[in-house]
């Protein structure tokens, strides 16, 4: 296979591909990509056209995954005149200066989360995305989580009235001294782990309490792995511009990997919503698999993305969501850091 192709939309497509599939190029192929690929291989109308990464030999196998793929080593053909769709899949230190060249090329753009590692980056991409009219969606999969939808539906709904009160419980069994790699572990690279991993549950709150955070308290943790250079687990307490509060409990320490334990208690002025996982049949199988109410999050948000670039849907993501997360998760991390609370205008 050619390792720098200039791609081109014309051409024979391989089976169950069609002449309006939208083309994606994903930019690195590390596991997180390799979940993209198997959502992109679930939703007709998308196909894998494209990957990139900066070793050939990681490139090729997950090229090899889609008939037809093909793949590079040069970023800037992630982002040219057959591609559509330029997923942003590499560690955050990189997102704002690879999506906005995508975006400046025309492209639309999936970008994985957090999103920048810093505001000022993060404001880059959105005024990209603005002057180019290109869709952006950032990967924030625990919206597209069934459960986070349905809850999603029932406060649209009404069912709630005004959110006032919120806890969210995410606990997940992870053996931390293999399990990351060298840039989680960095927080030059990552932003840390309460930003890096608390802007999914962050993200979530701002979305259903319909809410800005503004005020923020982190305490970290270190539980099954004492050595690590970074905590395994967190809690963050979250008030909102309205005066909403939230409380956040973010584990990845439970002993046995693949254990979820999760809750979301969602409280307001004309009712409550809330779930647990350990009301589920599958949360207490032999072998532990993701429970039912999480599954395919990945393949839901692919569906999602193809709707925008059809025209049908408006990305999930609206800017002032992205941003206002991103702002509450860096806040986060500044206070776990210092200990203290923080303004999350102090990091905008």
């Amino acid at each position: 296979m050619n390792p720098d192709p200039v791609l081109e939309k014309k051409g024979p497509h391989g089976p169950g591909q069609r002449a309006g599939d939208h083309r994606v190029a994903l930019v690195s192929a590390g596991a997180i990509a390799r979940d993209h690929v198997a959502a992109l291989a679930d939703v007709p109308g998308m196909r894998l056209a494209h990957v990139v990464d900066r070793h050939p030999e990681r490139a090729a196998a997950l090229a090899a995954l889609a008939e037809g793929a093909t793949w590079s080593t040069d970023p800037a053909t992630a982002w040219s005149g057959g591609i559509d769709v330029t997923a942003v899949c590499t560690s955050p230190e990189s997102h704002a200066d690879l999506s906005v060249a995508a975006l400046g090329a025309g492209k639309a753009v999936l970008l994985e989360k957090p999103a920048a590692l810093g505001v000022a980056d993060v404001d880059r991409i959105l005024s990209a995305a603005k002057s180019a009219g290109r869709p952006l969606l950032v990967a924030q999969t625990a919206r597209f989580q069934p459960v986070h939808l349905e809850i999603a539906q029932a406060v649209a709904d009404g069912a709630v009235g005004t959110p006032r009160l919120a806890h969210l419980t995410w606990y997940t069994g992870h053996v931390w001294p293999g399990g990351w790699r060298g840039w989680q572990l960095d927080p030059a690279r990552s932003g840390g782990h309460v930003a890096h991993n608390g802007v999914h549950a962050l993200d979530l709150l701002t979305w259903l309490m319909d809410d800005e955070p503004v005020r923020v308290f982190a305490r970290p943790c270190r539980t099954w792995a004492p050595g690590m250079p970074t905590p395994d687990s967190f809690q963050i307490l979250v008030r909102f511009a309205g005066g909403a509060l939230a409380t956040v409990e973010v584990c990845y320490a439970l002993a046995a990997r693949g254990t979820f334990v999760r809750r979301l208690m969602l409280s307001g002025t004309a009712g409550t919503l809330h779930h647990s996982s350990e009301d589920e049949p599958r949360a207490h199988a032999a072998s532990p698999v993701a429970p039912a109410s999480i599954d395919g999050a990945m393949t839901e948000q692919t569906r999602h993305l193809r709707d925008v670039l059809d025209g049908s849907a408006a990305p999930l993501t609206a800017p002032h969501q992205i941003r206002a997360a991103l702002a509450a998760a860096l806040a986060a991390q500044l206070s776990a850091d210092e200990g203290r609370p923080v303004d999350v205008k102090e990091v905008c």
